[in-house]
């Protein structure tokens, strides 16, 4: 944006006198019903200092005040983008100070939502997704919204100790929903970690090069809402199993904090996978320990639909 004084001097070029061009500016601006009210509110100032303080009052009044002017904040017509100018009179000066705009503040308190949304390799779109957005035409999607929604209800005096296990086919919405209650417990500064679980299982192969192995789990473990996502999906060596998802999910079990999954398996389907160790060994006593901890913490669900992916 051009600044104020560039502007100006655009104004007077090609004029044909200087004192013509600062009449026909000052005209402008004193015309302006933001600046007679201003000047209302200030009959003290004289038109000696109103006009060697003429400068001040244009810039004010060429800026948008409540983004009235600005399609968006990249967009911004003010001097400084992002702020919107105040005005007022004191010892004897005009003076100019800038505030965040409406667009501003929209920007900083969606950051701020998004700094309670953490997430491990998640897509764009969940960060994006919201209730509104879903469809609830079928009855299998009406069922597990109004679970969902419940538990976002009572979270709103103290954080449900359950969350829930959601299975069903590819694409029938599990993730996008568990988007959208994560997005709406930051509305309330509650925070989710949302995990894709086969990038989990590489996540923590690559950290035990680097000795931060026990520090992430340490953040799974204490997120006030948990969320594994296609758990079943990963290659699940029996070392993960019980060392990375038992350890985490023991403790939310003790501590009483909620996880949420989603599966494309059934709970007992899910079972069958786990009791299969990366050696093709069947240990169906561990598989048995980390469904009897997912019970604990969470309720299954079913979602029916069609695939709103194809």
């Amino acid at each position: 944006m051009e600044s104020i004084q560039t502007t100006l001097n655009n104004w007077l070029k090609g004029k044909e006198s200087y004192q013509k061009s600062m009449k026909q500016m000052r005209d402008q601006v004193l015309s302006s019903p933001e600046i007679k009210d201003f000047l209302i509110r200030h009959p003290e100032i004289t038109d000696d200092q109103l006009d060697k303080q003429l400068i001040k009052l244009y810039e004010y009044n060429t800026q948008s005040k409540a983004c009235e002017k600005c399609p968006s904040l990249e967009q911004c017509c003010n001097v400084i983008s992002g702020y919107a100018p105040e005005i007022r009179y004191e010892n004897d000066h005009i003076k100019l100070s800038y505030h965040e705009c409406p667009n501003k503040e929209k920007h900083l308190e969606e950051l701020e939502k998004r700094n309670f949304v953490q997430s491990l390799h998640m897509p764009k779109e969940i960060h994006e997704a919201r209730f509104n957005d879903l469809y609830l035409n079928e009855t299998g999607r009406v069922k597990v919204h109004q679970e969902v929604k419940k538990f976002l209800d009572k979270s709103q005096d103290k954080i449900p100790s359950k969350g829930l296990y959601l299975y069903g086919k590819f694409g029938v919405g599990k993730t996008f929903i568990l988007g959208a209650l994560a997005n709406a417990l930051a509305e309330r500064k509650i925070d989710t970690y949302f995990i894709y679980m086969p990038e989990l299982v590489r996540e923590m192969k690559a950290s035990i090069n680097d000795s931060s192995i026990n520090t992430k789990i340490d953040r799974f473990k204490n997120a006030s809402v948990l969320v594994l996502d296609d758990i079943g999906a990963e290659f699940s060596s029996a070392w993960f199993r019980d060392e990375v998802l038992g350890a985490i999910l023991q403790y939310r079990m003790m501590e009483r904090l909620p996880v949420f999954f989603t599966s494309n398996y059934a709970p007992d389907e899910l079972e069958s996978i786990l009791s299969k160790s990366g050696k093709g060994e069947y240990e169906q006593l561990k598989a048995a320990r980390i469904m009897e901890r997912i019970r604990q913490i969470s309720e299954p669900v079913e979602v029916i639909g069609e695939n709103y992916r194809d």
